[in-house]
Parts: structure tokens; sequence; C-alpha cells
């Protein structure tokens, strides 16, 4: 790959944004930088300058790379599958969705922060994946359950995308939060990320 060359652009941005994900599996959103960044790079930070303004661009291109993950795994069902029954549709949602729980963390925790520190060129190309997995899952309804009307996919894709952000509070609940639950006189129920998923998507395309 040429100096400067398209190919080369993108393997720079795909080894940012994989450090990115690397620090984030054991740190906090706040707590990275992009000096930490860059030190788990080959790139100095004033190198990832020249692809990322900040590190909440980086973390929206990190978010765009799960979206695009889920949207090719749905394709791959889609692509296998030539029928399904709603259930088997709720299934397949929860498990490609919950197949990645580092999207439902960034939505819950810290979508606001990234869209709103990142360039509008950066945010449009983050809404292009966005855009596509909302499509998908579209399409999928179109093609398993066609008694669903227009209005009645409308109703649905603005109840499960919304439901979608606050997946990951109620189903990683840390220890101090489950002591403060008991303290308050709530009782903590543990549902894992694919029951709770599943179990909303049913009652959803009850529709």
């Amino acid at each position: 790959m040429s100096r400067g060359s398209p190919q080369l652009t993108e393997a720079r941005k795909e080894e940012i944004i994989s450090a990115c994900a690397k620090l984030y599996e054991s740190m906090g959103f706040k707590e990275i930088t992009l000096k930490e960044i860059g030190a788990a790079t080959t790139l100095t930070r004033t190198g990832i300058y020249l692809y990322f303004e900040t590190k909440e661009e980086i973390f929206l291109a990190l978010l765009a790379r799960e979206y695009d993950a889920w949207v090719e795994e749905m394709q791959a069902v889609m692509a296998r599958k030539e029928a399904m029954s709603r259930e088997e549709v709720a299934d397949v949602l929860a498990r490609t969705l919950t197949d990645h729980p580092r999207l439902l963390r960034l939505l819950s925790m810290n979508l606001y922060e990234m869209e709103a520190n990142s360039r509008p060129e950066r945010l449009a190309e983050f809404k292009v994946s966005f855009g596509a997995s909302l499509q998908t899952v579209d399409r999928m309804i179109q093609k398993y359950l066609p008694g669903m009307d227009d209005a009645g996919r409308k109703r649905f894709l603005y109840a499960f995308f919304p439901f979608i952000y606050g997946i990951y509070p109620y189903t990683s609940v840390t220890e101090k939060q489950r002591i403060a639950m008991e303290q308050a006189g709530i009782p903590y129920v543990y549902q894992s990320a694919y029951d709770l998923t599943c179990h909303c998507l049913i009652k959803l395309l009850e529709d």
C-alpha cells in the first residue's frame, strides 16, 4: 500500500478503531483518551488527528462497525431462510443483536457525547450504518411477516429501536447497584439481554 493510499487510510482507521475497542473492554468511556488510544497503535497522537479529530469520532466509528456487523448477521440469516414464524423472527433479532454487547453498551452509555463531539461528516457516516440496520430489520419483517402493513412496521421499528438503548443497563447491573436496589426495596430479577429482548419483540410483533 502506498503512503496516503485509500487502502492505507482505511487500514489506519481500522487500527485506531480496534485499539479503542480493546481499551473499552477494561476501561470506561471517560477514562479513555486520545493519548491512550495512540499508545495502543503504531501511530502517535498527532498521527491519529489525520483520521479523527476527537475520541468521540473514534467511538462513533466503532459503533458504526458494530451496527455493520449486526446487519451482516441479519442478512446472512435472511439469505439462508425462506420462511420464519413470528417467534423465530423474534429469536433471530434478539440473538443477533445481543451477539454485540459492545453495541448495546455504547448506545446506552455514550451515544449523546459521541454525536455531539463529532464533525457533521463523521456523524453522517455513522448514520449510514444506523440506517442500514433500520432498513434490514424492516426488510426482515416484510419478508417473514407480510401480514404486517406499513403502519404496523413503522410502529414496530419506532418502538424496538428506542428499546435497544435501554437493554444494557437492565442486564448489566453491578453489585453496588444491586445492593442499592435491595436497600431501596426494589427486588432485582436478573434477565439476560437475549431474554429481555426476545420477550419484548414477541409482544411488539403481535401488532
